[in-house]
């Protein structure tokens, strides 16, 4: 029996949830978009089966609702359709990074008998817009849904159902709970490369090649800082309460290094380091088999290659030869504690996989997984 999906948001989340989903030969997708070209660009690739004039009647028969918007455009959606006519038994979810909004706002709609279901793929690009979506965006990603309490659990099962053909990792979390511990694991660390980024600008006029030096593990290490402002002011303020918390944990933990600086105690600065670097080596990572975790992050290959003139080249002609697709390619030239000189960035962890087993073949360069 075909069930009928409408997603409200056509950008690279709902897109991408659009491409997955057409995996799944029983369902019907209707999509609305304010822009009606995006609308007509998802047509057009098969992510929808059918264009909506508005958000409301893409609505109207729908078993399934995903607003793929921005938290705040969700939250005013919400507060809207609490007069648009749904279904009876539909359920609705959303795809936003913080949940706690989005549900305070879904309330009037819960009131209705309406089932409201939270929902956060944590997983991104670099890119964003329609044109950037792609079916395996969520594969091996966690998906989070944030059910009310009382929600009744097959509902719960039903939507898991339908994000099966996603192929994420989906796992159930209170709202406030998910809330807390995306502040601890993306959105606080957003705002801390972010402000690294800033203290290293200020310095660059006194120190104008400090911005070259900058090119190796201080520019991976801040990469996150290069995301959309707007999304991120946004998050920001959404998420603030948590986000103070964090950052007066952060501030007492800098009071602590800056003890340790002042006492210059070398067994307690290695012991900073050497915790440090063990509770950091067992995290989870991108290396194959690996889930994705709530900060996007390219799977990148780091090889060692002699500097002679067409090794780039080389390695490009092998992966083009093997039909591989790459998103990134650079020189590393400040290489303190980096491993290889040419790093390769791939769309997914079996690009990446395969690409290093035809390169041992091919070449006796060294590559690593970090």
């Amino acid at each position: 029996m075909k069930r009928n999906i409408a997603i409200i948001g056509l950008g690279l989340i709902g897109g991408s949830l659009g491409l997955a989903m057409k995996r799944n030969p029983d369902l019907y997708i209707t999509g609305f978009d304010r822009s009606y070209k995006t609308a007509d660009e998802a047509y057009r690739r098969g992510i929808i089966d059918m264009i909506a004039p508005s958000a409301e009647s893409a609505c109207e028969q729908a078993d399934f609702v995903f607003f793929a918007t921005p938290v705040n455009t969700t939250v005013s959606m919400m507060k809207e359709a609490r007069n648009w006519g749904f279904k009876e038994n539909v359920i609705i979810t959303d795809t936003g990074s913080t949940k706690f909004p989005i549900m305070e706002a879904a309330k009037e709609l819960e009131d209705r008998g309406i089932v409201v279901i939270g929902g956060h793929p944590m997983a991104g690009s670099h890119k964003s817009g329609v044109s950037a979506a792609k079916a395996h965006l969520f594969e091996n990603a966690y998906y989070i849904l944030t059910p009310r309490e009382a929600t009744d659990s097959s509902k719960v099962e039903s939507l898991k159902d339908i994000l099966a053909s996603t192929k994420g990792k989906v796992v159930v979390l209170e709202a406030e709970q998910h809330d807390r511990m995306t502040a601890i694991v993306s959105h606080f660390p957003h705002i801390v490369a972010s402000s690294m980024v800033g203290l290293l600008a200020k310095q660059e006029a006194g120190q104008p090649f400090v911005k070259n030096l900058a090119a190796g593990g201080f520019r991976d290490l801040t990469r996150i800082a290069s995301a959309d402002p707007i999304m991120w002011r946004d998050i920001t303020i959404q998420n603030r309460d948590e986000l103070l918390h964090q950052l007066d944990g952060w501030m007492k933990e800098m009071e602590n290094v800056r003890s340790m600086l002042t006492s210059n105690e070398p067994e307690r600065i290695f012991d900073f380091f050497a915790e440090a670097k063990q509770y950091r080596d067992h995290l989870p990572s991108t290396k194959e088999g690996a889930v994705q975790g709530a900060l996007y992050m390219p799977f990148d290959l780091h090889i060692d290659v002699p500097d002679h003139p067409g090794v780039i080249s080389e390695i490009t002609k092998i992966l083009a030869d093997e039909r591989i697709s790459l998103t990134n390619i650079r020189i590393v030239e400040t290489r303190t504690d980096v491993y290889g000189i040419l790093v390769v960035s791939f769309q997914t962890a079996e690009d990446r996989k395969k690409a290093r087993q035809v390169l041992s073949k091919a070449t006796d360069y060294s590559m690593h997984i970090i």
